[in-house]
């Protein structure tokens, strides 16, 4: 069994010779809730770009679920793939499908199963995010927090052991983003899925990460790793404190001005 089911190796990541971070080395363990935060610029979404195969490390390696991905052929990188998923910031959904048509494509796609059993696992995936009833509507129909939703049913569609998340919070009022970061919890504790999450949104941080990573935009370096209440506690830097403190300094400079 599969401890680590992600392992960097002085990773590096960036463009050509524009270098967003240096020298990566973090694990996710098997059944993490890993949140890869920071300000802007540090390269969080890059990063996430490079852990799913979207584009290639400038330097450096990572395992995904026990093989080295750089060495990887064809073939194996597409297995790795059907064994993820992953939630963009707008869901992307396809406009011109229903919500049950986008889920049903990926099963159409990637597996054997007949249609009446594809149907039955559209219906639960979509009961699973909390639209059930849902099938037939179109994108343009629903709110954004249910497009998150939808989308999430969709990377969920093949029983994926990673699912990877850009800015899940993006765009959604704090009741939406709130029932999308229970959604998250409840589907990691309940499925034994390892969540990957690119955010800056402190509430969110603190309510769904055992742990994570900080990258720090000025030093190109990850300066801190571990749960993110216990680094709120003990920040083993000025910068990591001044992220994870940022709100509660602006409501203190609110109460002054009052």
């Amino acid at each position: 069994m599969i401890k680590n089911v992600i392992e960097a190796k002085n990773l590096s990541v960036g463009y050509g010779s524009k270098v967003l971070l240096k020298d990566a080395d973090f694990e996710v363990k098997k059944g993490d809730i890993f949140v890869i935060m920071g300000g802007s610029g540090c390269g969080k979404s890059t990063l996430l770009k490079v852990l799913t195969g979207l584009i290639k490390p400038l330097e450096g390696s990572f395992d995904l679920l026990g093989t080295d991905f750089n060495k990887a052929d064809d073939e194996q990188k597409e297995l790795l793939r059907q064994k993820t998923g992953i939630l963009y910031q707008s869901g992307a959904l396809f406009s011109s499908m229903t919500l049950a048509e986008n889920i049903a494509m990926v099963l159409n796609q990637y597996s054997n199963y007949n249609a009446r059993t594809i149907d039955e696992i559209v219906a639960l995936k979509l009961a699973l995010v909390g639209l059930s009833g849902y099938e037939d509507y179109y994108p343009s129909e629903i709110s954004g927090g249910m497009k998150k939703r939808a989308g999430l049913a969709r990377a969920l569609a093949l029983d994926p052991e990673i699912v990877y998340f850009d800015e899940p919070s993006a765009g959604l009022d704090p009741v939406s983003s709130a029932r999308l970061d229970d959604l998250m919890i409840e589907i990691n504790k309940n499925l034994n899925t390892t969540l990957v999450v690119v955010t800056h949104e402190l509430q969110s941080i603190f309510n769904i990460a055992n742990n994570s990573i900080y990258l720090d935009a000025e030093i190109k370096r990850i300066s801190a790793s571990g749960n993110p209440l216990e680094l709120l506690k003990n920040p083993p830097n000025d910068r990591v404190k001044q992220f994870l403190t940022r709100g509660k300094e602006k409501r203190k400079n609110n109460q002054i001005k009052d």
